[in-house]
Parts: structure tokens; sequence; C-alpha cells
């Protein structure tokens, strides 16, 4: 695992806080259209949020226009205040044990193949609120058999017995976002622990050999070319399959600055870098965010899983 130094953690004050000028390889498509219109009215007809809308994901245009959403469970409010975030923070409402039976009816109505189902932090709860994740597995289970299921989880504080309950359900994919490097982690996430990050990753692959693991990172908070290839070794010796690696985008002036923009070169270099250590998939693009062509993972990974080991995973398509 990578060392954490404390002396060389960022000091927020001395952040440069002059916005960059974006390069024009960032575009970032407006949402628009039927399906767009459909899925917005169906999100609000059941009470339902994404996280999609509530961290302004630049591929909202891209992702609804085709019919995908990532479904935020556990309500719009996270306990923590992470400083690229644009989800709310405070003391969150009493969790709704409804949602999962409507987020799995919004999965059948989309009819979707791969669902992808994350959350806030709920640190006001000891489980973190692991029952909703297992509740909402089994229940698309139930009700659209076939479709595959990632969910991404908070590091629900390093507890095993907590996430024993999301894996006891048996998701296709267990992600969670590592976000940042080891030295930014208390100036990026100040609530979050490198170490938890790695226990959660390491874990799911100890309770079910059979899940992908899956992790990301942004980049532009500060961190150096090196930092993010020793921290993509680091999470392929924790066992993750699948990485994304995307550029942070600032949500407002009250969030933390770009420091800088990765070029695509830099991007493809990261990808490549990412396969030849041995990564299953890397998706490494400015826009590209947690469940950014999950689908598509899911469907090939499995497939090869199937070829190797057996039937142990369900069919996606």
């Amino acid at each position: 695992m990578a060392h954490i130094p404390t002396r060389d953690r960022i000091d927020p004050e001395k952040i440069n806080t002059t916005p960059l000028r974006r390069p024009e390889w960032i575009k970032v498509r407006a949402p628009a259209g039927e399906t767009y219109e459909w899925l917005y009215d169906l999100m609000r007809s059941k009470a339902l949020h994404t996280v999609c809308e509530e961290a302004h994901c630049p591929n909202l245009g891209e992702c609804w226009g085709a019919g995908t959403a990532t479904f935020l469970m556990m309500g719009d409010v996270c306990t923590r205040t992470c400083g690229f975030c644009d989800i709310k923070r405070g003391q969150p409402s009493p969790l709704d044990w409804l949602e999962p039976e409507r987020i799995a009816q919004a999965v059948k109505s989309m009819n979707l193949k791969h669902a992808v189902i994350t959350s806030v932090n709920r640190d006001d709860r000891k489980d973190g609120g692991a029952p909703i994740f297992a509740a909402v597995i089994r229940r698309i289970r139930q009700i659209h058999p076939g479709c595959s299921i990632e969910v991404l989880i908070p590091d629900f504080k390093g507890s095993l017995e907590a996430l024993k309950i999301v894996m006891d359900a048996r998701p296709e994919i267990l992600n969670h976002n590592v976000e940042t490097v080891p030295r930014l982690f208390k100036t990026v996430q100040p609530q979050d622990r490198y170490e938890w990050a790695q226990a959660t990753l390491t874990n799911a692959k100890r309770l079910d050999p059979d899940v992908l693991t899956k992790s990301g990172i942004m980049l532009g908070l500060g961190e150096t070319m090196q930092e993010v290839k020793d921290t993509m070794r680091d999470l392929h010796s924790w066992g993750v399959s699948i990485l994304t690696i995307g550029q942070y985008l600032q949500p407002s002036k009250k969030h933390l600055p770009i420091e800088r923009y990765y070029t695509l070169d830099e991007f493809r270099e990261l990808k490549d870098f990412g396969l030849e250590i041995g990564f299953q998939w890397v998706e490494s693009a400015p826009l590209v965010r947690s469940s950014y062509h999950a689908a598509e993972q899911v469907r090939t990974l499995s497939a090869v899983h199937r070829q190797l080991y057996g039937n142990s995973l369900p069919a996606t398509s």
C-alpha cells in the first residue's frame, strides 16, 4: 500500500483559486430528447434520486438519452463533506424501507439489462445502510431476472460486518471509488481513509471471489502521474478488475479547484499502463465517471469469466 505522508498534504488556503480555462476536448452534451424526458418523469413519479442529477454528472445527457441511469439511495443528503462532490451535506432523513421496491420497479420499467445502484454516506447508522443495498439487489432479481447489478458502495468505515450484508446478496460488480491518491485523501475527502477503501475492496473479493470489483480515480486535484500510477498498482494488488479514470470538474466555486486538466494523451497513457499491469478493463478519458459503459463492462467480463471458470455469474444479454 502506498505510504501516506502528512507533511505533503495540501493546505486548502494555499490552493490556486484562479479558474483554469476548460480545454476544447471537454465537451458536455446537454440533456434533451424523448427518452430523457421519460426518464425524468419516471424518477419523479417514483420519488427516486439519481447520482446523475445530484452530482451534476457530465454524461447525464448521453446516458439518460440511452435509457440508463445510476440510482442514488438513502436520500439526497450525505453525512460527509467531500470537497469535490455537489451532493448536499447534513443530517439525513430516516431510511425509506420502501425505496428498494420503487427502484426495482423503475429498473423493470426501463427494461435494464444492467442496473447501477449507489448511495450517499450514512454515517448516522452503524451498518451504513448496507441492508438497503441488499434489499434492492434481491428485489431486482425477483421482479426483473436476468438484470445484472452493480453497487457503488460507501466504505462503511471499513466494517466487514456491513460489507458482508451487501456481499451476501451477490451483486455482479462491487464498486468503491478510491477517488484520489493517498497524499490528498484528507483534503479531498476528509472523513474517509485510504485504509477503509483497501478493506472494502480486498474484503469484497475474500467474501465472494466471483464478484468483479471496481474502483475509480479523479484527475486534476494536485496529484502527480507517478502518484496515480502508484495508486493504480495498489488497486490492482487489492484484486480490483475494473478501473475508471476521469477528469475532475469543479461543480462550483465552493468546491476544490481544478489544479490542471490532463491531456487526451495522458488519459491514453494511464489506460495502457492499467492494462499492462493487469486490470481487466480500464475506462480512461476526461468525461469518464464511475458508471460510464458499466453495462458493456459486465457483459464482456462476465462472458470471459464463464469461459474460464464456468457459469457462476448470470448472463447479461
